[in-house]
C-alpha cells in the first residue's frame, strides 16, 4: 500500500518508534515521517508509506499549528517538562493579561531562534543532543522562523509554589522550536520558563481531527487500513496541476527536460488517468524549460 497516513502520535513515543509501529501494522519496509515530534509531544505526524516516501520532503509543511502551555518560574535543561531544573525564580507579582498579550505580539512575525542543545540539529556532523548528553555545549546556528499567529488560550493561573501557567496557540513556519518560544515568553516577562505541555494540532493540510491513532490502526483489517491512507495525488493537491497527453507522459516518465508549461516554480504533472507522474521545476540554466524535481512514476 502507498499513501500518506495522518497519524495521531501518542506521548511517550519517539517519531522513529511511531514509524516502526506503522511499518509493522501495514507490513511495509518503506515508511518515513514528514517532521519530528518530540517524545513528550502528541499530535499530528504524517507518515508516508510505499511509493509516497518519494514525496516526504514536499510534505514538510511550511505551516504547523501547536497548542501548548508555558510554565513561568523555572527553566529546564531541555526547555520542556522532562528536563532537570536549572533555574528557578518565584513569581512574586501578578502577571497581567495585558503583559502576556504584549509579549505574544512581540513574538509574532519573523523572529530569530537558537536551537536548544537537546535537539536533532547537526553541528559538525553531530546532533546537538549528542553533545548535550556528553555534557558539552557548542555554538549553535541561529535560524529565522516565522510566527504567523500567537494567541492566548486560557486564563493566567498562579500556583501555590510561586509559578504561573497559561496556554497558547501558535501558527508557525517549519523549523520553529516551540520549547524555545516558551522560554522566550518567560524571558520577556522577566522569569525563567519552560514548555510544560504541547500538542501539534495541524501540519500543513493534515488537521488533528482527521488523524488516526496506533490503537485504532491495530484494530483494522487490510481493507480498513487502505482507507486510512491519503493518496499521493491528494497529498500533492496544493501544488499547481497540469494534465499531459500520452506522448508527453512517456517523456515525463523518462525524466525528460520539457518546455515550461506553466509560470510556476514547481508544478505537478498528471497523466490522463489522474495519476501524478512527477513534480517539475523551472530549469536553473535553460530559460523556458523545466526539469524533474521528483519522479513519482517512471519507466521500470
Amino acid at each position: 500500500m502507498s499513501g500518506v497516513l495522518p497519524l495521531l502520535k501518542p506521548r511517550g513515543m519517539t517519531s522513529f518508534k511511531a514509524v516502526q509501529e506503522v511499518k509493522k501494522i501495514f507490513r511495509t519496509r518503506k515508511a518515513g515521517h514528514t517532521g519530528t515530534l518530540d517524545p513528550d509531544v502528541d499530535g499530528v505526524l504524517p507518515i508516508c508509506l510505499g511509493r509516497a516516501t518519494k514525496i516526504v520532503e514536499y510534505l514538510t509543511a511550511d505551516r504547523k499549528i501547536y497548542e501548548g502551555q508555558v510554565t513561568i518560574g523555572s527553566s529546564t535543561i531541555t526547555e520542556d517538562a522532562s528536563g532537570e531544573i536549572v533555574s528557578e525564580k518565584k513569581v512574586d507579582r501578578d502577571i497581567t493579561k495585558e503583559e502576556v498579550l504584549e509579549v505574544l505580539s512581540k513574538l509574532t512575525g519573523k523572529i530569530t531562534q537558537v536551537p536548544p542543545m537537546y535537539s536533532a540539529v547537526k553541528v559538525k556532523g553531530k546532533k546537538l543532543y549528542e553533545y548535550a548528553r556528553e555534557g558539552k555545549t557548542v555554538e549553535r546556528p541561529k535560524r529565522e522562523v516565522t510566527i504567523y499567529e500567537l494567541s492566548l488560550e486560557s486564563d493566567i493561573e498562579k500556583t501555590g509554589d510561586g509559578k504561573v501557567h497559561f496556554r497558547y496557540r501558535a501558527v508557525c513556519s517549519k523549523g520553529t522550536y516551540i520549547r524555545t518560544l516558551s522560554v522566550t515568553m518567560g524571558e520577556l516577562l522577566g522569569y525563567p520558563a519552560h514548555m510544560s505541555d504541547l500538542t501539534r494540532t495541524a501540519s500543513g493540510m493534515f488537521p488533528i481531527e482527521e488523524c488516526i491513532s496506533l490503537d485504532q490502526l491495530r484494530e483494522f483489517d487490510e481493507n480498513e487500513l487502505s482507507k486510512c491512507l491519503i493518496s499521493i495525488e491528494n497529498a500533492l493537491s496544493t501544488f499547481p496541476k497540469k494534465t499531459v497527453d500520452e506522448i508527453t507522459e512517456q517523456k515525463v516518465m523518462n525524466g525528460a527536460v520539457l518546455p515550461q508549461i506553466m509560470d510556476e516554480s514547481m508544478i505537478a504533472l498528471y497523466n490522463q488517468q489522474g495519476e501524478c507522474l512527477a513534480l517539475y521545476q523551472k530549469h536553473p540554466k535553460r530559460v523556458g524549460m523545466m526539469k524533474p524535481a521528483k519522479m513519482i512514476k517512471s519507466v521500470q
